[in-house]
């Protein structure tokens, strides 16, 4: 018998006393407790309210660190009106936390402390696709490697673009098809993410990709009043003010991935009246946009964006699952790469790169404003001839309330 055995042996209430709580517990049937969370840090700040980086303690040393999302009352005319908009965002947290898929950011819970409502969310410990992207990053990540291994991110991840960094090909279609899973998951629920753009697209340390801020998402079945979304890359339906749909993430995916493989945004510095028209003419413009320097892609590509960005959603993939898994969809272009000796391990390549970021770190501005605020879509109210099938979505789906900006 060990020295700590002894020590509890000549008189044995304490154990009988725990082993009678264990019991006790077992036997109620629910448990509750406090779990404290100390805020270490402002993660972002917009028109939705505020995420933190927190710390979530519990018994002895245990501890690790989550993002809390606060939602604000700001916007609304009411609390009662908050209130309303928050149980719908509770139900569809519910939803969210159910689904099981590597490439959605885990969700904890939902809570309300003195009537304001938050979520706990994974902290994903990496950098959203709108840094990666940045220009400064590449010139940071320059300065911090060799020679042979700038050839190399040249060649095989990321180099110059338009105006910030263009990944590679190979490197863009592996990021959309881990978006595709992501989004899969969500639209098999029933649920449109709603506002995909490269900030809530987080790459991990591990080179694992994640979509995040399902602030803006709705559950197909229980609809918000309004519906935010990021303008610059809502589909030419949305901007006219109609209901999101899966295909609707769709095109947003092709906006990103033609910023991705280009290095400059395609809508930027557009007025919101010149947005539409510039959408139903994009999918004749691609070739001309795509590098030159990677024209043997440029076809596969081309075909690819064409079925996420058409003007009409009909003509789009018909779910995200079939644009990564189908014969002209992400998973075949990147097999027709190895065939011909031009893939890669892209996790790896990326773990690599979020390595070499971090050896060189950009300047702390983690703290800021999307860079593309949301705004309310449906109360746009603007006609849509030419974007949707005849009929149009019901007559409530035209006006809202946003509680975005």
């Amino acid at each position: 018998m060990d020295a700590s055995s002894d020590a509890r042996s000549p008189q044995s209430p304490p154990k009988q006393e725990l082993e009678a709580a264990y019991r006790d517990i077992l036997g109620r049937g629910r448990i509750s407790w406090e779990a404290n969370r100390p805020f270490l840090r402002v993660l972002g700040s917009g028109g939705q309210g505020t995420v933190m980086l927190a710390e979530r303690r519990g018994a002895g040393l245990f501890s690790f660190p989550v993002a809390l999302k606060f939602f604000s009352p700001r916007h609304f005319e009411s609390a009662a009106q908050y209130d309303r908009e928050m149980l719908r965002m509770a139900e569809l947290t519910s939803r969210i936390a159910r689904i099981q898929d590597d490439h959605l950011v885990d969700v904890h819970s939902f809570i309300c402390d003195s009537g304001i409502y938050y979520t706990e969310m994974e902290w994903i410990d990496g950098y959203d696709l709108w840094r990666i992207l940045r220009r400064d990053t590449l010139d940071l990540v320059r300065d911090a490697v060799t020679e042979g291994r700038w050839k190399n991110i040249n060649r095989r991840i990321v180099t110059s673009g338009e105006v910030d960094c263009r990944l590679k090909p190979g490197m863009a279609m592996a990021i959309i098809r881990e978006c595709l899973s992501g989004v899969s998951a969500l639209h098999r629920e029933g649920i449109v993410h709603c506002d995909l753009k490269p900030s809530n697209v987080m790459v991990k340390r591990t080179g694992q990709v994640k979509i995040i801020d399902t602030g803006s998402a709705f559950w197909m079945g229980r609809p918000p009043e309004g519906q935010p979304c990021s303008p610059e890359y809502a589909a030419p339906e949305v901007l006219a003010g109609y209901r999101a749909t899966t295909q609707s993430d769709l095109a947003s995916l092709g906006y990103m991935l033609i910023e991705m493989l280009t290095g400059a945004r395609p809508f930027a510095g557009l007025k919101f009246h010149e947005l539409i028209e510039a959408r139903k003419t994009l999918p004749e413009r691609l070739a001309g946009m795509l590098p030159q320097a990677e024209f043997a892609f440029i076809e596969p590509l081309t075909r690819f964006l064409q079925r996420l960005i058409d003007p009409d959603p009909a003509r789009r993939f018909p779910t995200a699952e079939a644009a990564e898994l189908s014969d002209e969809g992400a998973a075949a272009f990147l097999n027709e790469l190895v065939k011909i000796d031009r893939g890669g391990e892209y996790a790896s390549e990326l773990r690599q790169w979020i390595a070499e970021m971090d050896s060189r770190p950009v300047a702390d501005d983690t703290v800021r404003e999307d860079d593309t605020s949301r705004t309310t879509c449906l109360d746009w109210n603007l006609p849509a001839t030419e974007l949707l099938p005849p009929g149009g979505p019901p007559p409530e789906d035209q006006t809202g309330f946003s509680l975005s900006d």
